[in-house]
């Protein structure tokens, strides 16, 4: 910190005396440096006081101030009336000051302090007993005292802020909206800490009793058994007012969740030591993170949330929404792969021997559709790619990361919003929020026994081709981008009709090859040769429009996201010409939809999995 922050002199409370117990004792030994330099007291426990000492520093063992060994093995330390009246006595009222004079108790001007690691201990697989010493007391104890009484106490529960800590120190204290704001932070610390307790407690309580019954709480074959807790934990940090929702008479925000920040911090603890990439980090400084500044093709915590924007408007509620369905799609491929979104569906998905490929081959799916369209890549950005995107009208582009050069040619456009986006994690929950409740899920995630080739079974016709074969799977792994009911054409690893979003499943087959034969309603063939899509600057992106494209529906293979209740959607799509079908199967009149492939010579497999998608 280069400088001292303006404060409001008339609130502002020095720090004389420094409470300090950390279990992450990050940056422990320069803020206590800091601290005794600035004339500061510091009092501490057990393993961080042994840590200052060591380091050379003067402090303050608790026991020396309350006169009390800590006892069971740690369990009491701080609880304790001169710990804990130091805390709480309110100043502004003069018998609190004359109290503690009487009683001896002397003012704790600041409290460092973070908890026991309760959830990194659970996720480590650690038995009931360790888990349970791991549930600190005397910690949350310390912190929601010094919250209560922020109008005479810091209170301070990260080191990501401990530059500012020592800036205070320098500076005549926090001030009354800093001590206000950290206080509101430190109950956010402590309800997250409990939310984690009582949710494992609970998880606990239904072992037991699976247990006394006689069965095992680790079978995942019992029926009653759920994977999902009883007791559903969510914890939001709010980090950006957004200016409106999917409306503008719409208030709204985004939030980040806390609980996948608490356990990705776990998980990769050793990857980055900065400040700013420690528990509650501030998004619009994210780019202050060593770690990004280093690298600049650094990866961001996992979804969108936490996306970090390298150009561009500041995202709406539409741009977020949009844009998690299009890393959805994207993602989801190993090949390269570039997806083009809009309200939450593909104008166009597709893989290619590069992302430029993939991009072009995308677009021609649908070029009305994708303009103003949001486009996801699941590879480096390069400067070619850029280059073919920005004569298109984008609202965003999303990638893992950009190669040098392609962030200055999308800023071309500077509308465009261009982020940097780690994808979600894998096998995490899902929640819909229903009026009086909730529903949660499992991620959809493609990987159920039928999501590979080698768990379909052939319904009917002839062997296919490795090409055909490739692009049923890739027409498969699609389909759960797509809202139900869902039908894709795809051609040569290409979506080149969509037919999304219908009641009914023949609709969505007909709307399928109506998308397949048309350029986003535009007809293909001498009809609509010459046209291009209109983009942003009155510019026409000619290269990407499938000029004359007869009747794309002919050849391609389809994808179902359920199966067919009747044979007439299938019937629709062979009259098409599309050569092959994937689809889960299990409807009572599959002998029927068997029946009008085989006579029209058409493979068709089941994978046994649907993906339904609302």
């Amino acid at each position: 910190m280069n400088e001292s922050i303006e404060r409001d002199s008339a609130t502002q409370v020095p720090i004389k005396r420094a409470l300090i117990s950390v279990w992450d004792k990050t940056g422990l030994e320069e803020l206590a440096k800091e601290l005794v330099a600035a004339g500061v007291e510091i009092l501490s426990t057990g393993s961080t006081a042994a840590k200052i000492a060591a380091a050379g520093l003067p402090v303050t063992p608790v026991e020396a101030v309350t006169g009390f060994q800590e006892c069971f093995e740690g369990r009491v330390k701080t609880l304790h009336p001169k710990i804990h009246g130091g805390i709480l006595a309110d100043r502004r009222k003069t018998e609190h000051v004359a109290q503690m004079k009487k009683l001896g108790i002397e003012p704790i001007d600041l409290v460092v302090c973070n908890l026991y690691p309760f959830a990194q201990t659970v996720a480590s697989g650690a038995s009931f007993e360790e888990c349970v010493e791991q549930i600190d007391i005397g910690g949350p104890a310390m912190v929601r005292a010094a919250g209560k009484n922020h109008a005479s106490v810091a209170v301070v529960t990260s080191p990501a802020i401990y530059e500012k800590v020592i800036d205070a120190a320098k500076n005549g204290g926090f001030d009354l909206r800093e001590r206000r704001i950290l206080a509101a932070e430190a109950f956010a610390h402590t309800s997250e800490y409990d939310a984690a307790v009582a949710s494992w407690f609970d998880e606990q309580l239904t072992r037991f009793a699976l247990e006394a019954m006689g069965i095992d709480p680790d079978d995942d074959q019992e029926p009653e058994d759920s994977p999902l807790p009883e007791w559903l934990e969510m914890s939001g940090d709010q980090v950006k007012t957004l200016r409106y929702g999917e409306n503008p008479h719409q208030a709204a925000a985004l939030y980040v969740d806390m609980n996948q920040l608490t356990t990705e911090l776990a998980d990769n603890s050793d990857d980055c030591p900065c400040p700013e990439c420690a528990p509650h980090p501030d998004l619009d400084d994210i780019e202050e993170c060593d770690r990004v500044g280093a690298d600049p093709q650094a990866a961001p915590l996992p979804g969108i949330a936490y996306a970090i924007q390298l150009h561009g408007k500041e995202m709406s509620y539409n741009n977020y929404s949009d844009g998690d369905a299009a890393i959805r799609a994207a993602y989801d491929h190993k090949e390269p792969c570039v997806a083009i979104i809009k309200h939450c569906n593909p104008c166009g998905i597709a893989i290619g021997k590069d992302v430029v490929e993939a991009h072009r081959k995308a677009h021609a799916c649908d070029p009305v559709s994708a303009f103003g369209g949001v486009i996801a890549v699941n590879r480096p950005v390069s400067v070619e790619l850029a280059e073919q995107i920005v004569p298109i009208f984008t609202e965003v582009v999303l990638a893992p990361s950009f190669e040098p050069g392609a962030v200055k040619v999308l800023a071309r456009k500077k509308n465009m919003r261009v982020l940097r986006v780690t994808p979600p994690v894998r096998g995490s929950l899902e929640i819909h929020q229903i009026s009086g409740g909730y529903l949660a899920q499992q991620r959809d995630d493609v990987d159920a026994p039928g999501d590979s080739r080698e768990g379909w079974t052939k319904m009917c016709g002839p062997d296919v081709d490795e090409a055909t074969m490739q692009d049923l799977e890739f027409a498969w792994r699609t389909i759960r981008a797509t809202k139900s009911n869902a039908i894709l054409l795809v051609k040569d690893g290409a979506t080149v009709g969509v037919g999304m979003g219908q009641v009914n499943r023949v609709d969505s087959c007909r709307l399928a090859v109506e998308r397949a034969n048309t350029l986003g309603g535009r007809e293909t063939g001498d009809a609509a040769a010459g046209q291009q899509t209109d983009v942003a600057g009155g510019a026409r992106a000619e290269d990407l429009v499938v000029a004359n494209a007869p009747q794309r529906a002919r050849g391609a293979v389809a994808a179902s996201d359920a199966f067919f209740p009747f044979a007439d959607g299938p019937q629709l799509l062979i009259d098409a010409g599309v050569k092959a079908i994937v689809q889960p199967g299990g409807s009572i009149r599959d002998d029927e939809t068997i029946a009008a492939c085989e006579a029209a010579g058409i493979t068709m497999y089941s994978t046994g999995v649907r993906h339904f998608f609302h």
